[in-house]
């Protein structure tokens, strides 16, 4: 288990991991064990195609191994796998169409393989759970391919948690690691990070917008910024607008429509922008500030847990955490708050999130939920307080406190589903951002006495340490505590 740990750890990307690296746009319940998947068939395809090997293929067989396995019928894995075989854009699919797509295939026995050429596919046979894990990752996979003349190639993958993944490199060469351009500020620590803010006089967000800048026009990171936030705020508008119970068996009831409805009141609205003004111009007090949030979190997840779009911030288990603060700032902190706000929101956040990824992990089947939920506090905290006017160094301050108040947190989802109590917990990661944003802007830093770096070291150590039951293995803590007659 250590070894895999380490390894996973060096094998990360560790130069410069762009924003939309951390904040992707794609399909619930889970971004390790649904969007990582979804994204590896899709690849291993394009591989296929590449080597002129493609239209040869006769049948196909997945294996998912370790936490894939362990939760993968609750994380929908079989779905995404299947999706990703069949040639489906999670950034673009109809959601509302996954299902349908599903019947077919299952009713047909066949797989439209990369969208282009039917091939015999058993979904429930041909997609095989081993619980057995493979020495690199809990998240690997192995796609398998077979000839007419009855060879067989096959290639591993590991879903490394936020949606990225990686191929096994069995020649030790370089071709299958990831590699990414030169920023003119690259950071790897919170303390490098600081360094520039203090050299260049500029603050946090714009030491990422100039990295940034390196990679797309500024009218390129403005659209996708753009199309980014339209997707949270179209989340929260459905999660709030939906009645029911979610998919899975729980019977866990959608509770954002209820809440929203009784803390909008009469405002009318038809759009999620309108719903946005509406909820500007009503009285809110204390409670209704944390109902809002917890509303705002909740409607995500929930859209989240039924298979609806999201974005990965930095997780799709953590999707609720980051729009749920930013709306908080929009809604009752800055009523006049524009794009520029959430332009700077936003890249603040996936700084944040990258300095995680590349000094721990953000996947829970590696560190427990603390890599999902506290990561995700962490990011909303510190980019809530640069919008608040805080220091660079108060940034990173607010960052390190809502990162040590999850050290230790685990992942044991009932049944393997993202749902509890996984929504419930981005509401709290929320709140606790909130509340380190206002302690961090309330203190010296000079005062500080954990740095983010060592706050960042200590969750890697934690989830070294943390038992492998605890890790999205639904073996140990809640998942084995509660049955599920219970529910």
């Amino acid at each position: 288990m250590l070894l895999f740990l380490y390894l996973a750890k060096q094998y990360s990307p560790v130069e410069c991991i762009s924003v939309f690296d951390m904040l992707k746009i794609g399909v619930g319940p889970s971004s390790s064990h649904t969007l990582g998947p979804w994204r590896a068939a899709e690849r291993w395809i394009h591989e296929l195609k590449e080597q002129g090997r493609f239209e040869s293929v006769s049948s196909i067989k997945v294996y998912l191994y370790g936490s894939l396995s362990l939760t993968g019928k609750g994380h929908a894995t079989d779905i995404a796998v299947a999706m990703g075989l069949l040639g489906s854009d999670p950034e673009t699919v109809p959601t509302d169409k996954i299902e349908v797509y599903l019947k077919e295939l299952k009713s047909s026995s066949q797989l439209n393989l990369g969208g282009s050429r039917k091939i015999p596919f058993h979904f429930e046979d041909d997609i095989i759970f081993k619980r057995e894990f493979l020495p690199f990752h809990a998240n690997g996979m192995l796609f398998e391919a077979t000839f007419p003349n009855g060879q067989k190639s096959s290639e591993t993958y590991y879903s490394i948690g936020g949606g990225f993944v990686v191929k096994e490199d069995r020649s030790h060469s370089k071709e299958n690691k990831v590699t990414f351009k030169t920023f003119p500020c690259p950071i790897k620590t919170g303390e490098e990070l600081l360094k520039y803010c203090q050299t260049k006089q500029k603050t946090i967000s714009e030491i990422v917008l100039e990295n940034e800048l390196a990679l797309r026009s500024s009218e390129e990171i403005d659209s996708e910024l753009l199309r980014i936030w339209n997707t949270m705020l179209e989340c929260m508008y459905t999660g709030c607008h939906t009645e029911g119970t979610l998919p899975g068996g729980l019977n866990v009831r959608r509770r954002a429509f209820n809440l929203n409805q009784k803390l909008i009141g009469a405002h009318p609205y038809t759009t999620p922008q309108e719903w946005l003004e509406s909820i500007r111009e009503t009285e809110v007090k204390f409670r209704q500030i944390i109902k809002w949030v917890s509303c705002f979190a909740l409607s995500v997840n929930e859209v989240n847990a039924a298979l609806g779009r999201v974005v990965t911030a930095p997780t799709n288990g953590s999707a609720g955490v980051i729009p749920a603060v930013l709306m908080y700032y929009l809604v009752i902190e800055n009523h006049d708050g524009d794009f520029e706000d959430i332009k700077q929101f936003l890249l603040i956040a996936g700084e944040i999130g990258s300095i995680f990824k590349k000094g721990a992990t953000i996947s829970a089947a590696m560190g427990g939920c603390q890599a999902e939920i506290g990561v995700s506090s962490a990011m909303a905290a510190g980019a809530l307080t640069e919008l608040m006017g805080g220091t660079p160094e108060q940034v990173l301050m607010a960052a390190e406190i809502a990162m040590e108040h999850h050290l230790g947190l685990t992942c044991d989802p009932i049944g393997g589903l993202v749902q509890v109590p996984c929504i419930e917990r981005n509401s709290m990661g929320a709140i606790k951002a909130i509340n380190a944003a206002e302690l961090a802007m309330d203190t010296d830093p000079s005062e500080a006495k954990v740095p983010l770096d060592k706050v960042v070291n200590t969750m890697w150590e934690t989830a070294k340490d943390m038992n492998s039951k605890y890790k999205e293995t639904s073996e140990g803590g809640l998942a084995v505590g509660v049955f599920l007659s219970d529910c």
